[in-house]
């Protein structure tokens, strides 16, 4: 009677790992799943040749942190800011949109990127901030809603691109995006977008609104004039 009890609660531990395996292997193929489907929705929008973007009037940079522990500086943050000059020397744009955090008086991702981006040479006055992009969500939705940027070039790394356009699409938002460099290694950062993605997803279904909004606060008309083919 002993033996046979032993039998069934190993038979039944046994199946209950299978049942958690199985479970995992569905998790993963669904993150994976999510992911490239994701990114297959809004391939069109994403640009990584200058000379093939279509100009917008307006460019929006996606801010991060501009150092990583221990002060090394984040090349995620120098790589947005490298396509960010080369964008607007081009002429792709007329005015940047910096937006991101804003939580401390020592951590503010607009303000950084504008003292950064003036250094680099471009005029103050084609640089705007938005210092309540606390997330992706709030950075896309405020540009069209509030500071009525209704057709711009966001400015990150392909996975944010991806994500940021996905949100772009589902809000009827006219944008596309060009891609900065994405550093070597840092492979986290792209297995962490896997679980922004599912958020993502979450924050779509529940009809998720930015942190705040306000009045709004347009941005100046475009100076460029569009070549109409």
């Amino acid at each position: 009677m002993i033996a046979l009890s032993s039998i069934l609660k190993h038979s039944s531990l046994k199946r209950a790992f299978r049942y958690l395996i199985a479970a995992l292997l569905c998790s993963i193929i669904s993150l994976v799943v999510i992911d490239q489907a994701i990114g297959f929705y809004v391939r069109n929008q994403i640009y990584t040749d200058i000379n093939k973007l279509p100009y917008r009037p307006y460019g929006v940079v996606l801010g991060t942190s501009k150092y990583f522990g221990q002060n090394s500086i984040n090349l995620f943050y120098h790589n947005r800011l490298l396509s960010t000059y080369e964008l607007f020397s081009a002429g792709k744009v007329d005015y940047l949109l910096l937006s991101g955090d804003n939580r401390t008086l020592q951590y503010n991702e607009p303000r950084t990127m504008f003292q950064d981006l003036k250094k680099m040479g471009i005029s103050t006055e084609f640089m705007y901030m938005d210092f309540a992009g606390f997330r992706t969500l709030d950075s896309v939705i405020r540009a069209d809603r509030v500071f009525k940027a209704h057709s711009f070039t966001i400015i990150t790394q392909k996975f944010h691109c991806e994500r940021a356009l996905f949100i772009a699409k589902y809000h009827n938002i006219d944008a596309i995006c060009f891609v900065a460099n994405y550093p070597q290694g840092y492979h986290f950062v792209r297995f962490r977008e896997f679980f922004a993605r599912l958020q993502l997803l979450w924050d779509i279904l529940i009809e998720k609104e930015p942190h705040f909004l306000g009045q709004p606060e347009p941005l100046p008309s475009p100076v460029t004039i569009p070549i109409i083919e």
